[in-house]
């Protein structure tokens, strides 16, 4: 029964983001324009020396790869959270619900299948990344797979766990945007944590506070190879709590004919 539950769930969120195509386009359009137009803007002006985990001198292109990458788990696990709202207010979600299968069960198998969909992006990226000779080696695509899903399931039960307690579906796309941005721009995605020291030091400590920093370098680090074993416990303290918290104040409503 719950494996067949599980498959039901994950196959109907892969047939909804294969008939929703521009839903990819729009995932890749905004880390490809960092990437390609940012990124090779500054490209002289902010390399980086040698820090972890790089061995050597690198280019600004190299170092925003997987800070991009979380940006993508970011957004679409966001986006998830509010298909998720939707299914609410609708009471497709309430009829799912009524299955002998446990709520965290349910809600667990649509973050993995949301993590299925933000692994396929972020690997079409890296697959784009390899066209400014960003290449990292094969066995830290394979590190970054776990990291990637960990991070899905921390935002995604993020997302459910703000989108429980905003009663109307209109607003949710408004503090998405709230939570959205400020989680990217203060994080070390775009900028090593040590550059944002010199700038100011209570930026810096904002940025070093922000738990997707962590999930940010875990990338990164996984990605070369290796682990950042103080973002691995915040990442993985932070996903398991946020999780709990979404299960327990989800609030499935009746179908309505409009929204409340």
């Amino acid at each position: 029964m719950y494996w067949r539950c599980f498959v039901g769930v994950l196959t109907r969120e892969m047939l909804k983001f294969w008939q929703q195509r521009t839903r990819l386009l729009s995932a890749l359009v905004r880390p490809l324009l960092w990437l390609f137009v940012f990124a090779a803007g500054f490209r002289s002006s902010l390399g980086l020396s040698m820090t972890e985990p790089y061995e050597s001198y690198i280019l600004y292109e190299e170092y925003i790869v997987p800070g991009l990458a979380a940006m993508i788990v970011l957004f679409n696990s966001m986006q998830s959270s509010l298909s998720m709202v939707y299914d609410r207010e609708m009471g497709s979600m309430k009829v799912l619900l009524l299955s002998p299968v446990p709520r965290p069960f349910l809600l667990g198998s649509k973050l993995i299948a949301n993590t299925l969909v933000s692994a396929i992006q972020v690997y079409i990226f890296f697959a784009f990344a390899l066209l400014l000779d960003v290449r990292l080696s094969a066995l830290g695509y394979v590190y970054a797979l776990p990291v990637i899903a960990l991070l899905s399931l921390f935002l995604g039960s993020l997302g459910l766990l703000l989108a429980n307690y905003i009663k109307q579906l209109e607003n949710f796309a408004g503090v998405m945007n709230f939570v959205i941005f400020p989680l990217f721009f203060l994080s070390s995605a775009l900028y090593p944590l040590w550059k944002m020291r010199e700038a100011s030091e209570w930026l810096y400590q904002i940025c070093a506070f922000n738990p997707f920093s962590s999930g940010v370098e875990l990338l990164r680090f996984a990605l070369y190879e290796k682990l950042e074993h103080n973002a691995l416990a915040v990442v993985l303290c932070l996903s398991a709590i946020t999780f709990i918290f979404a299960v327990r104040s989800f609030r499935p409503k009746a179908s309505k004919g409009r929204f409340s």
